[in-house]
């Protein structure tokens, strides 16, 4: 058995796609993954499967649209094993995260695009907003005090947005936690 994280992209958004925790965990269930547990309710999956990777995501995206009532277009699936999302954590830029007084930090997961490829849709203002590639992952980080004037919306009507989910780095970090517990 494996545990995973399951990145859920465009649920539980703005009043759209509204997925119950509870109704999640019930389908990963059914389908025969256990410890199933979710964060927050913004489509994070804690589970153990003996499921590949692939094999969860290709199911997850065929019994989403079918339970629940969905914007199909905004809905993405990623799946990272805990050594694939402890090297994120490991693998950030120096200092990234670090000081959440003064930057808010995100994890900008990559899904079925490469690092390279989505960077092209970031467009960083200077002194606000800086970037790094990542393996499977954009690494962006803004000046709170600043914060009005980021560009990251920027990225929202692009068609490679459409490959990404974020999560803030709290959330992120707390998701790792997760996975390291008992």
């Amino acid at each position: 058995m494996t545990t995973y994280l399951v990145l859920l992209r465009g649920i539980n958004v703005g009043g759209k796609n509204k997925v119950p925790m509870a109704a999640l965990r019930e389908v990963l269930e059914s389908h025969g993954h256990t410890k199933v547990s979710t964060y927050i309710a913004s489509g994070n999956v804690i589970l153990t499967s003996d499921q590949s990777a692939a094999e969860i995501k290709r199911e997850l995206e065929e019994a989403l649209p079918k339970t629940f009532k969905l914007d199909s277009e905004l809905i993405a699936v990623l799946v990272l094993t805990h050594a694939e999302l402890r090297a994120v954590v490991e693998k950030r830029p120096k200092g990234f995260g670090e000081r959440p007084d003064t930057y808010h930090s995100d994890a900008v997961f990559l899904i079925d695009i490469d690092a390279k490829m989505a960077l092209k849709v970031f467009d960083p203002r200077p002194g606000v907003d800086e970037v790094w590639p990542g393996t499977g992952v954009i690494y962006s980080q803004r000046l709170s005090a600043e914060r009005t004037k980021t560009r990251l919306g920027k990225i929202v009507g692009t068609p490679a947005y459409k490959s990404m989910t974020i999560r803030s780095w709290q959330t992120t970090l707390a998701l790792l936690e997760r996975m390291e517990g008992p």
